[in-house]
């Protein structure tokens, strides 16, 4: 069966011609880009004219070769067009450095305050057409800098997208390799098959984020990469189906020994400093980099362009979904710019418009509001106002409330809780500090952080489970923890059965506690000796991930003092990172009686006067012989489950007496010493 294209091809310039389907290919993409003919652009494009044998003054080779390429456009199979849609020829590098000429001003007019970075950005990427990379080595290495929300990756996928627009680029597609998600040792080879499918993919620009939780074995592999363009594999791998594969078979063929950056941009963004990462891979990495850029701080034009932008967005959706017709005033404008000068950026102005978004919505489906209503957005005394044909509503008070775990019923929680005055003034006391610095923040000075983590000392049952989920969810309630929740943990929760298990299983659990309170108990059974290899291993791996998360994080370790105290000398970062050291004292005689009585309560019973007399006599003479084993508090639930059993055997006997009271007979107090 002939091809259709060299039919096709045949027919106008004969069975000799000197084009291949892919040359034809490119010219044709060039002469979309350019202009011309079919012809003129197959020969810039391969540098060879038509072979010599044709009529020269018979053929019309431009115009024919135009309708061919019109019947070329409709002939591809299902293949062909995945692949199209995708990636594309490039351009060579003469016309790709031409490419160049307005790039700035049209990234510039996406990007708003960033003129000098956006400058430097562009240059990074046109280094390796001036100055051709040399072996192995990857197109370049750049490390874009700078605060958070200051248009770092919009400028990067801005760039990329109009140089694959302009062929420069094969294709505008970026990988990501987050290098959070590598924490540990073992996640090497989930890290190279990442890296492998990264730069064996059609994407020219690789991205790595997060340089800061880098494993260190895996920021070797990224040194040698950005160095030496290559990193050798230890292990002996495969690819199958383009994944990198282990194989223990010596005799496997087609093995891949190192991964190659060839060809790649490699690109590392964070918003840490030059010196923080130079810290974390090196010097010889960092004169590796072909160009580092850093964005700066966004000032008022430059939000405000933003705002107005974001603000063209909320009228299109408005319009479309709600049949709102908004309009704003200058007062909304600049209400939205200040929103970025209380330290939380660019971020500020895109969730200010998120919620009027979310507020107009709720509106909507609310309210009977008509379509093509006109809505006057504006503020009045310090809020936003929404003006529905002078109908004024204050618009952010239409938002769903959020959950911010119910300050006042914590409070309360605590208030009732018997004894432990001193700890619970030190909690109440975090409300204070945490406004403060808060404030320190919005006026622009710096606010000091300290540390934390807390070390719970203390007997059993002396209320230290019950004070850390209060203080997970009182820390929720005034904002600093996002989640709230109390991960209770111990030693099996955290240390594995085999090698390799422990750092995944407590990384994992590390995970689940990020935005709460990760509550160890017994924590020193976490260390039982230097011979510990899986207890030292888990202690190794929580030091690292408290380090990682210690913005929405609170580790709480509890145990014995002087267990504790030979617990913290495991690890050298342990002592410094946990410097609130509370102690959970015995409960005294009275307070013991006064959690059986609101134990009682709880269960639907009360306590008869003599009893309390006997319990009290009961409780002081046990905490003063055999605190530490009796077991607190838990000595009072077991002793009034006790009494309930009894009563129930003495209520048979005497089915009318009173069902809810307990009675000195019904408490069994004959073990004081045990």
């Amino acid at each position: 069966m002939r091809d259709p294209v060299d039919e096709a091809l045949n027919s106008i310039l004969g069975p000799r011609n000197n084009y291949t389907e892919e040359e034809i290919n490119r010219a044709q993409a060039r002469k979309k880009r350019y202009g011309g003919t079919l012809l003129d652009n197959l020969e810039k494009v391969t540098g060879r004219g038509l072979a010599p044998t044709f009529d020269m003054e018979s053929i019309n080779f431009g115009s024919e070769l135009d309708a061919f390429s019109k019947e070329l456009e409709g002939f591809t199979d299902e293949n062909q067009k995945k692949v199209e849609t995708s990636t594309h020829e490039t351009v060579t590098e003469e016309e790709a450095v031409n490419a160049f000429a307005d790039l700035k001003d049209v990234v510039t007019g996406t990007v708003f305050g960033q003129d000098e970075f956006v400058k430097k950005l562009i240059i990074a990427f046109k280094r390796p057409l001036v100055l051709r990379p040399e072996g192995d080595a990857p197109k370049n290495c750049i490390y874009i800098t700078g605060k958070t929300c200051t248009g770092k990756h919009l400028a990067l996928n801005t760039i990329v997208k109009e140089l694959s627009n302009r062929r420069v680029l094969r294709t505008d597609q970026i990988r990501t390799i987050d290098l959070a998600l590598y924490p540990g040792a073992t996640e090497e080879k989930l890290f190279l098959q990442d890296l492998y499918s990264a730069l064996n993919s059609k994407a020219e620009v690789i991205v790595f984020e997060n340089f800061k939780e880098c494993h260190t074995s895996l920021a070797t592999r990224l040194c040698d990469l950005v160095i030496k363009g290559k990193c050798a594999l230890n292990e002996r791998y495969v690819s199958q189906n383009g994944q990198l594969v282990n194989v223990p078979n010596a005799l496997a063929s087609e093995t891949v020994g190192a991964l190659y950056a060839k060809d790649k941009y490699l690109v590392f963004v964070s918003d840490k400093s030059l010196e923080k990462l130079a810290d974390k891979f090196g010097a010889p990495f960092i004169n590796a980099l072909g160009d580092v850029c850093e964005t700066v701080a966004l000032d008022d034009e430059a939000l405000k362009k933003i705002s107005l932008k974001e603000m063209d967005t909320l009228k299109r959706v408005s319009s479309k979904q709600f049949k709102f017709d908004i309009k704003e005033d200058d007062a909304f404008i600049n209400y939205s710019v200040t929103l970025a000068g209380k330290n939380a950026g660019l971020q500020g102005i895109l969730d200010f418009y998120d919620d009027c978004v979310k507020a107009l919505a709720q509106l909507k489906l609310e309210e009977d509001l008509p379509n093509d209503v006109e809505v006057l957005l504006t503020v009045k005394d310090g809020s936003v106002v929404a003006s529905f044909n002078g109908d004024e509503r204050k618009l952010l008070d239409a938002l769903p409330g959020v959950y911010t775990g119910e300050l006042e019923s914590v409070k309360k929680e605590m208030e009732n809780i018997v004894g432990l005055q001193k700890i619970k003034e030190y909690i109440l006391s975090l409300e204070e500090y945490y406004a403060v610095q808060k404030k320190r923040r919005e006026a622009g000075l710096k606010a000091s952080e300290v540390s934390k983590h807390m070390i719970f000392t203390g007997n059993p049952g002396t209320g230290k489970t019950t004070i850390a989920r209060i203080i997970s969810r009182y820390l929720k309630a005034i904002g600093i923890l996002s989640g709230g929740q109390l991960v209770e943990v111990s030693r099996a929760d955290l240390v594995g059965k085999y090698v390799g298990h422990t750092a995944p299983l407590t990384n994992q659990v590390l995970q689940s506690a990020i935005g709460g309170v990760l509550f160890i108990d017994e924590a020193y059974s976490l260390y039982r000796g230097k011979d510990d290899s899986f207890g030292l291993e888990a202690i190794d791996t929580l030091v690292k991930g408290i380090e990682d998360n210690r913005d929405n994080l609170i580790v709480i370790l509890a145990g014995y003092s002087d267990e504790m105290e030979e617990f913290l000398t495991s690890n050298s970062g342990l002592k410094s990172r946990f410097p609130n050291v509370i102690n959970f004292p015995d409960y005294t005689g009275q307070e013991l009686l006064d959690i059986s009585k609101i134990t009682a309560k709880s269960k639907g019973y009360a306590i008869d006067e003599g009893a309390q007399e006997n319990l009290l006599t009961y409780y002081n003479a046990v905490q003063a012989v055999r605190a530490k084993d009796a077991g607190n508090g838990r000595l009072v639930r077991n002793k009034i489950e006790e009494a309930i059993l009894s009563q129930s055997k003495r209520l048979v006997k005497e089915p009318e007496a009173d069902m809810s009271m307990l009675m000195s007979e019904d408490f069994d107090l004959s073990d004081v010493n045990g």
